[in-house]
């Protein structure tokens, strides 16, 4: 019998159906875990299912049981694949399951401060609207996405998707190349889409040649004052340098999903950026539409049935 711990299951919402596997098993359901809580709580796991707990080489040399470490989302840098793979155990990911969800998501936040909504609504709910005697007043500038350039960092199932989004809004997208290398086919350098776009998009996973790919030296570069949205990991992103970009109005606005760590502490640079009216910051849920939440549930359960089966399903390792 295959015993499943799934370490973190309160990331996924109520109402979500977690997969019932058609092998012998045993499932445990802990709402969350604290590192020092991983290793007791999996020791008699084959099977280690994480959205965010941290799995590190310290507890996979501690599980000489663990066979399949099953991560609940796309991102998998909270799992050390190099040691899960040097002891021959099987790491997966779930693809493709929000492929509307963050786009989606994506384009509310561009929308949201490309039109000035929340400064708006506020202006309304405080009475200004009446003050100002006009059918409407223009407190805040609008502006239109038709004809402005989208330059998206990332070219997945994600960037893809947002592309498509982009051309019923008239918008000419663009893909950056990798940082520091020259661009591919269907790419432009990675500076110029820096340079040249009105909003920049990032749909790019986190490791160690994204890490903080935008910085100072970035925002520096920048000619347009676009819009930045990240609704793929925070660290892609140096949220103090941003700060300071905002301040030197090197950018217009900024739309963030994603901070590094989540949830950010309360005197961070990112919750100082959350108090500015230019900026939305939304707890990491660009993925969570609860379709999207069923879907990566559907699709976990399939990976393991895999995986009991002697399949590759996802395997990362």
């Amino acid at each position: 019998m295959h015993k499943i711990v799934f370490l973190d299951a309160a990331t996924l919402a109520e109402g979500v159906q977690l997969p019932r596997p058609d092998f012998p098993h045993q499932w445990t359901n802990h709402s969350a875990t604290a590192p020092d809580q991983i290793v007791a709580r999996a020791a008699e796991a084959d099977i280690v299912v994480t959205n965010k707990v941290r799995i590190g080489a310290e507890q996979i040399a501690a599980l000489p049981g663990l066979r399949l470490i099953a991560a609940a989302a796309t991102g998998y840098d909270n799992i050390d694949v190099d040691a899960a793979r040097a002891r021959g155990i099987a790491v997966t990911n779930i693809r493709a399951y929000s492929v509307d969800s963050v786009p989606e998501h994506t384009f509310a936040l561009i929308l949201a401060l490309q039109r000035q909504i929340l400064p708006y609504v506020a202006d309304v709910r405080a009475g200004q609207w009446q003050a100002s005697g006009q059918f409407a007043f223009h407190t805040h500038k609008i502006h239109d996405l038709h004809g402005k350039r989208l330059g998206l960092f990332g070219s997945g199932a994600l960037g893809q998707k947002v592309a498509a989004l982009a051309a019923a809004f008239g918008m000419e997208t663009v893909f950056a190349g990798r940082k520091g290398e020259k661009a591919r086919p269907g790419t432009l350098d990675f500076d110029e889409v820096l340079a040249t776009s009105n909003v920049i998009s990032l749909h790019c996973p986190l490791n160690a040649t994204t890490e903080n790919m935008i910085g100072w030296a970035e925002f520096s570069a920048l000619r347009r004052k676009p819009l930045l949205i990240n609704t793929a990991r925070g660290g892609l992103v140096d949220e103090e340098a941003l700060e300071r970009a905002l301040d030197a109005g090197l950018v217009a606005g900024a739309g963030i999903d994603v901070t590094r760590p989540e949830p950010p502490p309360a005197d961070s640079a990112i919750m100082r950026l959350a108090r500015r009216p230019n900026v939305l910051v939304t707890p990491h849920v660009a993925w969570a539409s609860l379709e999207s939440q069923q879907t990566l549930a559907d699709q976990l359960g399939a990976v393991l049935a895999s995986f009991v089966k002697g399949e590759r399903m996802n395997r990362l390792d």
